[in-house]
């Protein structure tokens, strides 16, 4: 039996302490939990009881801007020491994917308390909701965090003292109601010292005083509020408060004070909705949500939504859209202030320009608004707090520009859009990010099926595919193409369709207006860019496509440090970030390499992001045939600037083709359409063998046409053998042995005439593999027999094995295995890599045929590890599946039944008819009762 008894077991009451100095109590007993930095640990963790907390957001709150060099190695300690006091207490610091939790109920943190009561008490009658206040500003011992400091440590402060206030004017108004305001006013009084400014507060505080017969206190109070807003603010009290003191005058007695709404503007600032709106039925369900969450004007703080994307994603649309929907649920107002963020027609409006708008919106005199930016917005915090109003702050530059028109209390709704991701506001104010992304096909027909008649549509439906796929999804795109469609109703779609497929497709995207006209509007976007984010984003115009690693784009920029680049233009929304790599939309894309297209970088760049692509492809090569045969690949050269990948292993060289195949394929392309004919052989060299090892047939016969051609335009007769030759095993694979057969004797007659006795031995090798998928065994042998004569002859050994196993193998497939066994043994003493593996294989087969089940099994074995080795998956399927075959015919039944079953999930990644072939006899052979 142990003895880790903790307090939680004996019954101790939990309680983490934020709303002063930082404390953890069990029962009596306070826990010391050491210095400045595992506190602030703790307090991050405990702001958000039982909810993970990314590793990243934790070092940020604790170090802000100071990180140390090794910031998770110094995070560590902290959370040991932590761990060391709190886990007896059964206080719980867990280790999830990406972050840490403080597991424990919100019952057990102060902050979480507070909140959770003032919560309770709006949706409770007033007896109870006084009660419930009562109780949650009894929890407030002080300043929060009040042993800490740094940049969370002050936001999260000014957060919780919002709501402390908010909760206390909660508080003030039930008393007021049930005509108990009385009983607080030296509370309000002494609350003045920390809102001097409040004017709410201030409205209560005379009440009480007046209600307490205090009226000359109340004069004094409110004389003294008047000099500090004049001294601080330059501005006179509100009307609200001035009639409170203008009753107070009046009323000698102790009768309360008509304490009454100040007659403010009403605004109704949104602009006109655009017509059709369609979509975004998940993001308009968000923001409803928001809009439920918004507390009453004195209680909580101030709801943020952050709609973002690029630009022509529909932000702007979608909010006011919204915004008229949800009017009137916010009866004091709806305000809306176009920043002009990124407008082509103008700069960026100033924050102090800004809150000068809502506050002259809101029917502040002119002469009374002050001059400073920090005046001007603790005085729309005044004007506004207790009111529910939305907010709609249009077309946001940065979280800076947007943050002096943040309501400090609740009862308000903030809606901001921006090209910007707004992380700032995310952060410190938990602003809802709400990102939108293209339309689907579904909306994006939608919106032309608005603007164009039914009968258009369906008359031209391959011309309407063709208008949809450039615009991407993009709104703003559909909608210039829709509008421009309805301006000629009898003009076919297919010629407007014509115009996008053009190389200067953008120039389709035109307008009369620049805030409508696509190329504008990523203008906007581009030149809101620090310069080596402009550098890099025009580079980035070179790349093929679809997306690009970090370490390409390093070697297309040049520039180790690009991840700065790139975080900038993700924060613009000019690329997506998904699973480490970066992509655009193709409309960007096509922007961006209009730029590059003047870049005098341009042929530099372009060559160094060949190196990196022929570098990766030949360094992965090399680990899928460490054993290649000849002829050997020669190295291609690495630039200055280039960072290229460098794979491990063969795992890590299948996944770096992987994640590649689709840019390689458009670089062999681009390389094909540029005359660089020795790049695209020597992406066919390399590039080829991934493809064959995947059973990618298809690609690889796209790759192998484009070396072909390239072999001739350059005159390279030995290259031509080898595309001619691969294109040859590409159609064997695809079951087109027709042109197989045709292939192989292009291949075959050009390395005769050449002299080239090494191609026409592989060529006799292929023309045997031919045969032997046409089930033709003798000519198989013959020609692999060939083969070996020619590489017995130069004395290439490793062909020789190679040759050795044809002949062995197709000896086995005669019924010949005596032969066999000699000839895969011969192969076996000098083979390696892919040829050894291939030759145990073989060996097997002929045991197990001749009857020598142990044998066959154990050569099986060996060529299973073989193919691991090589990273042949396809192969280790295809051995395991004899090798159950073998072991069922020994009698090992389970044995023979597992190894089937492992062989089916080694071909669970492949596609094609081969892998379908397989799969299809392994779920034969399981389908088989062992017991019969």
């Amino acid at each position: 039996m142990g003895f880790g008894v903790t307090f939680r077991c004996l019954g101790a009451a939990l309680e983490i302490r934020l709303l002063g100095p930082v404390e953890v109590w069990a029962g009596d007993a306070r826990l010391e939990i050491g210095s400045a930095k595992p506190r602030l640990v703790l307090a991050v963790l405990a702001a958000s009881p039982g909810t993970l907390v990314p590793v990243e957001v934790l070092m940020d709150r604790v170090w802000g801007e100071g990180l140390p060099g090794r910031p998770a190695a110094s995070l560590y300690p902290y959370l040991s020491k932590l761990r060391r006091v709190l886990e007896p207490a059964g206080i719980e610091l867990v280790r999830r994917s990406g972050g840490y939790l403080c597991a424990v109920g919100a019952g057990d943190v102060d902050v979480a308390r507070f909140r959770e009561r003032v919560r309770a008490a709006k949706e409770s009658d007033q007896s109870a909701a006084i009660e419930l206040l009562d109780e949650a500003l009894a929890l407030w011992r002080g300043q929060p965090l009040a042993d800490l400091s740094g940049d969370w440590v002050n936001s999260f402060r000014v957060t919780l003292s919002q709501e402390r206030l908010a909760g206390w004017l909660g508080l003030a108004r039930h008393r007021e109601r049930a005509g108990s305001l009385d009983l607080i006013a030296e509370e309000l009084l002494a609350l003045t010292e920390d809102y001097p400014l409040s004017e709410p507060l201030a409205g209560y505080v005379l009440s009480a005083l007046a209600l307490a017969g205090r009226r000359a206190e109340a004069l004094d109070h409110y004389a003294g509020l008047r000099e500090r807003l004049a001294d601080e603010l330059g501005v006179e009290p509100g009307h609200e408060l001035s009639g409170l003191h203008t009753a107070l005058l009046r009323n000698t007695s102790a009768a309360p004070l008509p304490h009454r709404e100040a007659g403010a503007a009403v605004p109704r600032q949104l602009p006109a909705v655009a017509r059709p709106f369609v979509g975004r039925a998940e993001h308009l369900k968000r923001l409803d949500e928001l809009a439920d969450a918004v507390g009453s004007g004195d209680e909580g703080t101030a709801v943020v939504a952050a709609i973002t994307g690029p630009g022509g994603i529909g932000k702007t649309t979608l909010a006011v859209h919204w915004a008229h929907q949800a009017a009137g649920r916010f009866p004091d107002g709806q305000l809306y202030l176009n920043l002009r963020g990124f407008d082509p027609l103008g700069t960026p409006m100033p924050p102090s320009e800004a809150v000068r708008g809502v506050l002259e919106a809101l029917g502040q005199p002119t002469q009374e608004i002050p001059a400073g930016l920090e005046a001007r917005a603790a005085l729309f915090r005044s004007l506004i707090a207790g009111r529910r109003v939305l907010v709609l702050l249009d077309n946001a530059r940065d979280a800076e520009q947007v943050r002096p028109m943040l309501p400090g209390a609740g009862g308000c709704l903030v809606v901001v859009t921006s090209r910007n991701a707004l992380a700032g506001l995310v952060a410190e104010r938990g602003a809802e990010p709400i990102r939108l992304d293209p339309f689907a096909t579904a909306d994006a027909w939608a919106l032309l099926q608005a603007r164009l008649t039914e009968e258009r549509l369906t008359a031209e439906p391959a011309a309407v595919a063709d208008l949809l796929r450039p615009c991407g999804g993009l709104p703003l795109a559909l909608a210039v193409v829709a509008g421009r469609a309805a301006q000629h109703p009898t003009r076919p779609l297919a010629e407007l369709a014509g115009e996008l497929a053009s190389p200067r497709r953008l120039d389709a995207f035109d307008t009369d207006d620049p805030r409508t006209t696509i190329r504008a509007v990523f203008d906007s976007s581009y030149d809101a860019l620090e310069p080596e984010a402009q550098r890099a984003f025009r580079l980035l115009g070179l790349h093929p496509g679809p997306d690009i690693s970090a370490s390409a784009a390093a070697s297309l920029t040049g520039n180790a440090s690009v991840h700065t680049a790139l975080r900038q233009l993700e924060a613009a929304h000019l690329v997506t970030v998904q699973g480490g790599r970066y992509g655009m939309h193709d409309l960007v894309r096509v922007y961006a390499a209009e730029l590059a297209e003047s870049d005098p970088e341009r042929g530099v760049a372009a060559r160094r992001m060949l190196d990196h692509y022929l570098w990766g492809s030949y360094t992965s090569e090399q680990f899928l045939v460490p054993h290649r045969l000849p002829p050997a690949l020669v190295p291609p050269p690495v630039r200055p600037g280039v960072a290229p990948d460098e794979p491990a292993d063969p795992d890590t060289a299948i996944a770096w083709f992987g994640a590649e195949r689709l840019v390689l394929l458009r670089l062999v392309h681009a390389a094909w359409a540029t005359d660089l004919d020795a790049v695209v052989i020597q992406f066919s060299d390399t590039f080829g063998t991934f493809l064959w090892q995947q059973r990618l047939f298809d690609d690889w016969i796209t790759v192998e046409k484009l070396a072909l051609a390239a072999a001739e335009r350059l005159g390279d007769r030995a290259a031509a053998t080898m595309a001619h030759k691969g294109l040859g095993r590409a159609y064997i694979g695809l079951g087109r042995y027709p042109e197989a057969a045709g292939q192989l004797d292009a291949a075959l007659e050009i390395a005769c005439s050449s002299g080239d006795q090494m191609g026409v031995a592989g060529c006799h090798q292929m023309l045997a593999a031919l045969h032997e998928r046409q089930r033709d065994y003798a000519s198989a042998r013959h020609h692999a027999q060939q083969a070996h004569e020619l590489h017995t002859r130069l004395g290439d050994e490793a062909n020789c094995a190679s040759s050795l196993n044809q002949i062995g193998w197709f000896s086995a497939l005669l019924g010949e295995y005596a032969a066999a066994v000699s000839a895969c043994k011969a192969a076996i003493e000098i083979g390696r890599g892919r040829t050894l593996a291939a030759a145990w294989d073989s060996l097997g087969y002929a045991y197990h045929h001749s009857g020598d089940h142990g044998a066959a099994i154990d050569a099986y074995r060996h060529a299973v590890a073989g193919w691991r080795e090589t990273g042949d998956q396809h192969f280790v399927a295809d051995t395991l599946t004899h090798l159950g075959d073998a072991l069922e015919d020994a009698g090992e039944h389970a044995e023979a039944r597992r190894t089937w079953r492992h062989a089916l999930d080694t071909l669970a990644g492949f596609a094609g008819p081969a892998a379908a072939e397989a799969r299809s006899a392994l779920a034969e052979r399981l389908a088989v009762d062992p017991s019969r």
